[in-house]
């Protein structure tokens, strides 16, 4: 069996996130897969994958930022805002200025509120919205506020008369739509817009530079891990060491000294074992979640 610890995995298009997983438990040999934040089934890149008692990380790599590389094609508006939806309404963009795109694109950057793509995994009394919107329904989801720290247009291309291609890299909170943002340039600019193509390039400090495929880790199965738990915590998050006491202490649920380390970090025994996750308030260091064998 594999031991416990995250994958970093290059998504291959056409499979949903929960394939992705279902296939590492195969591959694994435990139910106990999770992943850090869903890939739309078009889209490729950076999935985390945490198995066995490295899952209950996932909660932190739920909530860091991401980096992509996408295509917005302006001049179609599709029913998901992406490639993988019809199209809805097609509107010449030949005319539109590259100076425009910049300009609708930059107004789109920085903390804005983004109202989610209808066709999401968002859940609107108790059922996912793209459930809702394949049935016919049309979804209104409340707008929420994110952050787009860098959004550059890496190219404009013009290979179609009616439709305008554009190249973008972007690095932004959790929970930021890039569908959507290529939908509001599009309406920004009164032609519509779509994704043809999304990356994800980047999660937290984990990059494409360490993915592995799903066909590498076929070969080396069931080792899988490229991470392991106590590894991941040391990248992942600041590092205490604790000592024998403080180490016993922690291991049992029970409170430390705060060290004046911004949380949650990781908590590490004499042994280099990971103990816990921790965070710092009212005077006293408290685990999170504790994760050192019982």
């Amino acid at each position: 069996m594999s031991a416990d610890g995250l994958i970093v995995v290059d998504k291959p298009g056409g499979m949903t996130s929960h394939d992705v997983v279902a296939r590492i438990r195969r591959l694994a040999r435990t139910r106990r897969v999770g992943h850090g934040g869903t890939l739309d089934p078009m889209a490729t890149g950076v999935l985390v994958i945490g198995v066995g008692r490295a899952t209950r990380l996932l909660t932190y790599v739920i909530g860091a930022g991401k980096s992509y590389t996408a295509t917005i094609r302006l001049g179609q508006a599709t029913v998901t805002d992406d490639a993988e939806g019809d199209v809805i309404a097609s509107t010449p963009a030949g005319a539109v200025t590259d100076e425009a795109v910049r300009a609708a694109l930059a107004a789109l950057t920085g903390e804005i509120d983004q109202v989610p793509s209808a066709v999401s995994a968002i859940k609107i009394d108790g059922q996912r919205a793209y459930k809702r919107v394949r049935e016919g329904e049309s979804v209104e989801l409340p707008a929420r506020r994110v952050t787009i720290s860098r959004l550059d247009v890496l190219a404009i291309r013009r290979d179609a008369p009616d439709v305008v291609d554009v190249d973008v890299d972007v690095t932004c909170s959790s929970g930021t739509y890039i569908r959507a943002i290529a939908r509001d340039a599009g309406l920004a600019l009164g032609v519509g817009g779509h994704l043809t193509a999304l990356r994800r390039t980047a999660v937290g400090g984990f990059t494409l530079a360490e993915a592995a495929t799903l066909d590498a880790l076929e070969q080396r199965a069931p080792e899988v891990v490229n991470l392991p738990l106590d590894a991941a915590a040391d990248r992942y998050f600041p590092r205490r060491d604790a000592t024998p006491e403080e180490a016993r202490v922690l291991s049992h649920g029970g409170p430390l000294d705060p060290a004046g380390i911004a949380g949650p970090y990781a908590v590490f025994g004499p042994d280099g074992g990971l103990i816990a996750i921790v965070s710092e308030r009212d005077g006293r260091a408290r685990a999170e979640i504790v994760l050192a064998p019982a």
